[in-house]
């Protein structure tokens, strides 16, 4: 009677380990790509190709603005209340528009 109970005891703590160990899996799988933190120093114009804000929708707690520089590298700074952010983020957005066949020609 004993090695009955013993035998479902061992097999519902693996059912458990099992279900754990996939929850686990898949966690890992659709983790987000999340600043954990925010540097408030400007970036030179020059180093920064692109830009995206990091917001909650995302699933990242932190509310950050992601600058990806030439190299692919991610930077992390505070959210585009700040001046210089704004700034850049205007600089960028400028760059990218494409240029008037009159801008093009002078």
């Amino acid at each position: 009677m004993m090695s009955k109970s013993v035998t479902v005891l061992a097999a519902t703590f693996l059912m458990m380990l099992l279900v754990f160990s996939w929850n686990c899996a898949e966690a890992t799988d659709t983790a987000a790509d999340c600043c954990l933190t925010t540097k408030n120093k400007s970036i030179p114009p020059s180093l920064v190709k692109s830009y995206y804000v990091q917001t909650e929708a995302l699933g990242c707690r932190e509310h950050a603005t992601v600058f990806i520089t030439k190299k692919g590298k991610k930077l992390c700074a505070p959210p585009p209340t700040k001046k210089w952010v704004r700034k850049l983020i205007s600089q960028l957005e400028r760059k990218s528009k494409p240029k008037s066949k009159r801008q093009q020609a002078v």
